[in-house]
C-alpha cells in the first residue's frame, strides 16, 4: 500500500466501525455499481452522522442518494423525531437503493424520493436544519441556492466533492463541465457574506457552510 493507504486504513482502525449493515452495502456497491467511489464510505459516513448528533436537527435534505449510504449514517444520528429527505433524480438507481434503506434500521426516519430535488423541494412545506449536496456537480450552484432558501438561520449545508480529485486546481480539466461547476460553485461560496464557510480536505473535499 501507498503512504496514503496505509494512512488512510490507519485511520479507519481508530474510530467508530461503520457496522455490519453498511459494511454490505459498501461491498454490494463496489461489486455492482459503476462509480462506487461515489459513496460516501466508513470514514465520511461517521462524520456524516457525528455532524448531525452535533447539529441535532429535526429535518435532513440530501441531493444525490446514490445507494443511500450518506442516507442511512446521518439518519443514526437522528432523534427519534428528526426525518431525512433524500432524492436521487437518476430512476435506473432505485431498484439497487430502495431495497437497502426501506430494510435499514433507520428505514423509519428516511423519506427516499426519486424525482428532481430542484423541481420539488421547493413545493415542499418543510423548512430543513441542515442539507447534504452531492449530486449533479453541474448543478451545484443552483441547488445551493435552492437549498439555501429552505435552510433555517443556523442552519448547516454540507457540499460534497469540492476538492474534485484536484482538478480544480489542475488547468487540464478548465474544459470538464463538472468540474467547471464545481469551481464556479466554490467560488461563489468563498465571496457569499450570506454564510460561513471552511473546507475540509476529507477524501474529495467537503464544504462545511453556515448560514448566518
Amino acid at each position: 500500500m501507498s503512504t496514503d493507504e496505509t494512512l488512510e486504513q490507519y485511520i479507519l482502525d481508530h474510530i467508530d466501525d461503520e457496522g455490519d449493515y453498511l459494511y454490505r452495502l459498501w461491498r454490494a456497491t463496489n461489486v455492482y455499481l459503476l462509480r462506487p467511489r461515489m459513496a460516501s464510505g466508513h470514514l465520511q459516513g461517521r462524520m456524516l452522522k457525528m455532524f448531525v448528533e452535533m447539529i441535532r436537527p429535526e429535518n435532513i435534505l440530501e441531493i444525490g442518494t446514490f445507494t443511500g449510504y450518506s442516507a442511512i449514517c446521518m439518519a443514526e444520528g437522528l432523534q427519534d423525531s428528526g426525518r431525512l429527505y433524500t432524492f436521487e433524480i437518476n430512476d435506473e438507481q432505485e431498484d439497487f437503493t430502495r431495497p437497502w434503506i426501506e430494510k435499514s434500521p433507520v428505514a423509519d426516519k428516511i423519506i427516499f424520493t426519486i424525482g428532481d430535488a430542484m423541481k420539488l423541494v421547493p413545493e415542499m412545506n418543510i423548512t430543513f436544519d441542515m442539507a447534504f449536496i452531492d449530486g449533479d456537480k453541474r448543478m451545484y450552484t443552483d441547488y445551493y441556492e435552492m437549498v439555501l432558501a429552505k435552510i433555517r438561520k443556523g442552519g448547516f449545508i454540507l457540499a460534497d466533492n469540492t476538492l474534485w480529485d484536484g482538478h480544480v486546481i489542475d488547468a487540464t480539466y478548465d474544459r470538464d463541465h463538472q468540474t467547471t461547476g464545481i469551481k464556479v460553485f466554490n467560488d461563489l461560496i468563498a465571496k457569499d457574506d450570506r454564510v460561513e464557510k471552511v473546507i475540509l480536505p476529507l477524501r474529495d473535499g467537503l464544504t462545511l457552510i453556515r448560514k448566518k
